[in-house]
């Protein structure tokens, strides 16, 4: 898959996620990888971003697989912004899709 492609969706996709249920770094990737091949370096300094723009919170919670793990939570501020990141998904796609109508691409 375009690198381009995943880059401009991978905010969306993260908030998404986080939106239906806090995470933890690794489960966000193993969320993500089974459709989108994504690695840890990807996401770490975006989530690392998110916090810092107030999209997300953090707080840590007790594993039985080992210390303590980090979570991530949206923010009221995060939920804007996914919102606008939605409205913002349907307009562009919606656009691809008539140039895709125009030139008569057979899927």
């Amino acid at each position: 898959m375009n690198i381009q492609f995943k880059k401009g969706a991978l905010e969306f996709i993260v908030l998404l996620i986080i939106k239906g249920e806090d995470q933890y770094g690794y489960s966000l990737i193993q969320k993500i990888t089974p459709r989108i091949m994504i690695s840890e370096g990807t996401v770490y300094p975006l989530l690392r971003r998110l916090v810092k723009d107030d999209y997300l919170t953090t707080y840590y919670k007790p594993s039985t697989e080992g210390p303590a793990r980090k979570y991530y939570k949206i923010t009221d501020l995060g939920i804007e912004r996914l919102e606008s990141l939605l409205d913002e998904w349907k307009s562009f796609t919606e656009a691809v899709d008539l140039f895709l109508e125009e030139s008569e691409i057979d899927e």
